[in-house]
């Protein structure tokens, strides 16, 4: 028969979906296995109507076979198979749907679930493959027809012989070249490989011959003899977990699969099994890891849940079903009401994804709700692994997520018990207590022991640990929980004495705050220290441990700075030196002024100018100097 041209515009067109539509080359087999898996379901679905046939949906499947000296692969399947009509109006024109028009037309009432949208899978082929060849019967007729294609240049349609209705698609591989090594579509271990990747949960069974070896029968023990031999296997899994009822799952298979899906060698901390209907239809499984992937904190990773479309994997990682602050979590979403693009590679952003997403976003958050209620030590094994992400979420967002996160931290703190959340913390605030306290530093032990800490504690109020780079930066977002609002014991007002401080030593102080030269805001009578002689606190936005954070940052130059306040204590035997002092040798006043902010800062972690100084001076004083 004479070569016929293709109905679409160009042969641009047919270029553009072989070479930029798909990303992947691989991507080929997934969408011949979906068109095959839509012919069976096509078939089954006319059977609905006609009592006679008596096809049920174990009567199908789908079989591939790879011949390496041939160069040839072939797919075929015993679904509805096409006329020599359907072979030319679906194969004839470019992006003419024949599983889209079939679900149009579709009268039965019945909810058709087809994969097939756009038409444009089929030339897939032609990635891999310079000629295609397909040999179709329709059920119910006794004619075939083959259809053949070297590309863009058009195709030709004749009739031939077929046993049994269904369809055979027979492709041959192009050449190997230096950029492209096509033969590793005709190994078998390969196409198991992208079967298992794209298509494990065809409801079909996908069958495909993988070569075995075996001891021959009559070969000894002592040199036994081995022989290759063929078996067909069924490669899919057909059933895809997350499609059973929950009481079928066992909490093994639940590991198992996630161990094997997700490449983690240990158990998940939790597992949600999620089925939705209304808005937001999908199922899902969603995964708390454990442990932080090795590359967790880093650029390199990437966050994302599978996405199916029936069944059918369209991306390994659908970053946009997942907000950063749930990063951590893994899983998988498949949904046959997703609007996909041409390829059924990414997703055209609509109001599904988006209602998907933010379902996902609730039920993560009640999830580890519960497993902070009522699984307290898995949890603060969680927050100790992906704490810092939950935090990031709160800063990143400004107080955006404020609502959504707060009640999801954990601190330790100075009371009874390991941790405590502010929900926990405010239940437990004392009458009076105007403030939730809290106070930085590289370690609870080293936090335990800063001067800062000793009035608050001494009232009996307890104070939240910060030991991330991050802690502070988040309280400042949240501000206030239950209507207390979050100061730092490093403040300069920490709400414990309301009464006056005398200013009889006010000129003494402005000497001292003279002396440092600019190096502090301020010198004041301290509220808070009780056994300690000295300790910066800090006034404006910008705290002591802010400034630590900031300045640590790759090229930031020290260009971030507190207003400090050293703070004195006047019932120290120090502070009854420098009254004295100050009336009779102002000189080693300002000696004693420096060693005392020196002797500050290291107290709260800071470098010092000139530790060489320092150290003289302490030698000088134990010198008697």
């Amino acid at each position: 028969m004479a070569k016929k041209q293709f109905k679409a515009e160009s042969k641009r067109l047919m270029e553009l979906m072989i070479h930029s539509i798909y990303t992947h080359r691989e991507i080929f087999l997934r969408e011949l296995i979906s068109n095959a898996s839509d012919a069976c379901d096509k078939l089954y679905y006319h059977s609905l109507t006609n009592d006679k046939t008596g096809i049920s949906r174990d009567d199908f499947k789908i079989s591939l076979t790879p011949d390496m000296q041939a160069r040839t692969l072939v797919l075929s399947d015993n679904g509805v198979g096409m006329t020599k009509d359907e072979l030319e109006n679906n194969l004839g024109t470019i992006a003419k749907s024949g599983s889209l028009d079939f679900v149009n037309k579709n009268e039965t009432g019945d909810e058709i679930d087809i994969i097939g949208q756009f038409g444009v899978g089929f030339y897939s082929a032609f990635m891999v493959a310079e000629r295609v060849e397909v040999v179709s019967r329709a059920a119910g007729s006794a004619e075939a027809w083959k259809w053949c294609s070297n590309g863009a240049d058009g195709y030709t349609i004749d009739s031939c012989e077929k046993q049994d209705a269904g369809t055979e698609i027979t492709l041959h591989i192009k050449p190997d070249t230096d950029e492209e090594k096509y033969g590793e579509f005709l190994d078998s271990n390969r196409l198991r490989s992208i079967i298992k990747k794209y298509s494990d949960y065809i409801r079909y069974p996908i069958l495909l011959p993988l070569e075995k070896s075996r001891k021959k029968e009559d070969s000894p023990e002592d040199k036994p003899e081995w022989e290759t031999y063929t078996e067909i296997e069924t490669i899919n899994s057909m059933i895809p977990l997350w499609k059973k009822q929950k009481k079928e799952v066992t909490e093994e298979e639940y590991n198992q699969f996630y161990k094997e899906k997700f490449h983690d060698y240990e158990n998940p901390l939790k597992v949600a099994h999620l089925s939705t209907e209304g808005a937001a239809t999908y199922n899902a499984l969603l995964y708390i890891p454990a442990k932080t992937p090795y590359d967790y904190y880093t650029r390199e990773y990437e966050k994302g849940l599978q996405l199916y479309a029936s069944g059918v994997m369209i991306m390994e990682k659908c970053a946009d079903l997942l907000p950063d602050h749930f990063g951590f979590v893994k899983g998988l979403v498949d949904s046959q009401d997703l609007s996909l693009n041409i390829s059924r590679e990414m997703l055209q952003h609509d109001r599904q994804l988006k209602a998907i997403s933010a379902h996902l976003e609730k039920k993560i958050k009640s999830e580890l709700e519960n497993m902070l209620k009522n699984e307290r030590e898995k949890y603060e094994q969680f927050f100790a692994q992906f704490g810092r992400t939950i935090k990031y979420g709160l800063y990143n967002g400004f107080g955006m997520n404020k609502a959504l996160l707060q009640d999801l931290l954990v601190f330790q703190y100075s009371g009874e018990g390991e941790t405590t959340t502010l929900a926990e913390y405010a239940e437990r605030m004392k009458d009076g207590q105007k403030y939730i306290y809290y106070a930085c530093g590289e370690s609870a032990a080293q936090i335990k022991r800063l001067p800062q800490t000793e009035a608050v504690l001494d009232e009996g109020y307890e104070i939240i640990f910060l030991t991330d780079d991050v802690d502070e930066f988040v309280m400042k977002i949240i501000q206030s929980y239950d209507e207390k609002e979050i100061r730092s014991v490093s403040d300069a007002d920490i709400g414990l004495d309301d009464e006056p401080i005398g200013d009889e030593n006010k000129d003494m102080l402005e000497y001292i705050a003279k002396a440092l030269d600019g190096k502090v805001k301020s010198v004041k009578v301290s509220r808070r220290l009780k056994t300690h002689p000295v300790c910066l606190a800090s006034e404006g936005g910008v705290s002591i441990e802010m400034e630590k954070v900031l300045n640590a940052i790759p090229d930031a130059n020290g260009g971030v700075s507190a207003e400090k306040v050293l703070e004195l204590n006047a019932g120290h035997a120090v502070f009854a030196r420098l009254v004295s002092l100050f009336e009779t040798d102002k000189e080693r006043l300002s000696e004693y002024a420096g060693l005392l902010y020196t002797q500050a800062l290291l107290i709260e972690g800071l470098s010092i100018e000139d530790p060489v100084e320092f150290s003289n001076r302490i030698c000088g004083l134990m010198a008697g100097e």
